[in-house]
């Protein structure tokens, strides 16, 4: 095969390199195309384009594999927990003992938030959404940490790295205890990182916390599916954020935002609410799959299918028997919750549910556990974020450690041509 792809236009030829990725992906490199030729390209929705070479996630959406940094999202859920993968996503390798002592110990020590971030949190009224409020705050912790890393220091860009992974979840936290009325928590620096998240957000001022292990391990796996998932389009803020050299508060502050969309992190809120949909007008799930059938009908069957991956979604795999061990355990009883049951069950049986590979999905599992723990529905893109963090990080900091250039997509013009400005009164 070339290593060059000729691109021909009005009688002329243009050659550029073709790249090739560690697991034979191609990609013909054109920044030299404008220059040479005068032409651009238009890709909306940046679908065939390559903003960068990363080292951070593969993902092959045809054959249903996801890595980070070569490891299998199979293995890493199975004997991984949440911390590990924090570590091997920013750093490029899984700890050892005592680095993934030290890393929790470093995340620990930092896990105060100032005392003044509170009067932020209190301008909120408690119907705000959470992902605003949590936007907003991660913001505002440049105000308490003012002074800009330098990205040539391992030691400066460690320190910031410790401490939005120990602050996140403090933030995390409050905006839910806000939306539900309760009093703030700083968690417990004996527990472990996610339950120590748990502790923050489900712990009542009138009884003593006990964890569940069930509970914990599928929050932890449900953090690890959402570490990362390669160029989305809150990785790719955070990214083009960063590229400015703003800083990391600031570029994952754009991230958060960027995911609160209901066609990115919204969907699982948006699974609850076709759900609960359905359960207001009868229950019948039959009814549903035939509209979601039915080309002519705007219905959508949310959490089925992905725009990437074109067969099962692996991480659907792992989750779904986390789901059905947190539905076993905690025997909740809620009807929006069997309505989810029997539309999977559905899916997976209908033929043309099969034959279009429309199987549940991430985001589908994801709904049914944060609705049995309790977590409100509005909370839901929060948890995301908080799974996405240590990946728009390990982004973050790969972008600025290869010194890429500033983010500047160009445009194709289709306004008006040069026309004659008129004063008012002959307008």
């Amino acid at each position: 095969m070339s290593d060059t792809a000729t691109l021909e236009y009005d009688g002329k030829k243009y050659e550029f390199p073709v790249v090739k990725g560690t697991e034979n992906e191609l990609a013909i490199d054109i920044k030299s195309l404008r220059a040479q030729s005068g032409i651009i390209t238009i890709d909306p929705g940046y679908k065939n384009t390559g903003s960068c070479e990363s080292a951070i996630t593969y993902l092959d959406g045809e054959e249903g594999i996801l890595r980070y940094r070569g490891y299998s999202i199979e293995d890493l859920a199975e004997k991984a927990d949440f911390l590990e993968v924090c570590y091997l996503l920013i750093f490029g390798e899984l700890p050892n003992k005592e680095q993934l002592h030290k890393f929790h110990e470093d995340i620990k020590a930092q896990s105060i938030v100032a005392e003044d971030m509170k009067k932020i949190l209190d301008g909120f009224p408690q119907s705000a959404h959470p992902m605003g409020v949590l936007s907003s705050l991660t913001s505002a912790l440049v105000a308490f940490n003012a002074s800009s890393v330098n990205v040539s220091s391992e030691e400066e860009m460690y320190k910031a790295i410790v401490k939005i992974l120990a602050k996140f979840p403090v933030l995390v936290a409050w905006a839910h205890r806000k939306k539900e009325g309760l009093p703030l928590e700083y968690g417990d620096d004996s527990l472990g990182y996610v339950e120590n998240i748990v502790k923050m957000m489900f712990k009542k001022p009138n009884k003593e916390y006990k964890k569940n292990p069930i509970v914990i391990n599928a929050l932890d796996k449900l953090l690890i599916l959402h570490a990362d998932h390669e160029q989305n389009c809150s990785t790719s803020t955070v990214r083009i954020v960063g590229s400015s050299h703003a800083g990391l508060f600031a570029s994952l502050s754009a991230g958060i935002s960027a995911l609160w969309g209901p066609l990115h992190g919204g969907a699982n809120q948006a699974v609850i609410e076709m759900l609960e949909g359905i359960k207001n007008d009868g229950g019948d799930t039959k009814k549903y799959m035939a509209k979601a059938k039915d080309k002519n009908d705007p219905f959508r069957l949310m959490g089925f299918g992905h725009r990437v991956y074109k067969n099962f979604d692996p991480r659907a795999r792992i989750i779904k028997k986390a789901a059905d061990e947190v539905l076993g355990d905690l025997g909740v009883e809620d009807p929006v919750l069997d309505i989810a049951k029997g539309l999977e069950k559905e899916a997976l049986e209908d033929q043309y549910f099969v034959d279009r590979k429309l199987y549940p999905n991430v985001d589908f599992y994801s709904g049914i556990i944060y609705r049995a723990l309790g977590i409100p529905t509005e909370m839901f893109t929060v948890m995301f974020a908080l799974g996405r963090l240590p990946g728009w990080i390990a982004q973050w900091r790969e972008m600025r450690l290869r010194k890429e250039p500033i983010g500047r997509p160009r445009q194709v013009y289709i306004g008006e041509n040069l026309r004659p400005f008129l004063d008012i009164d002959k307008r």
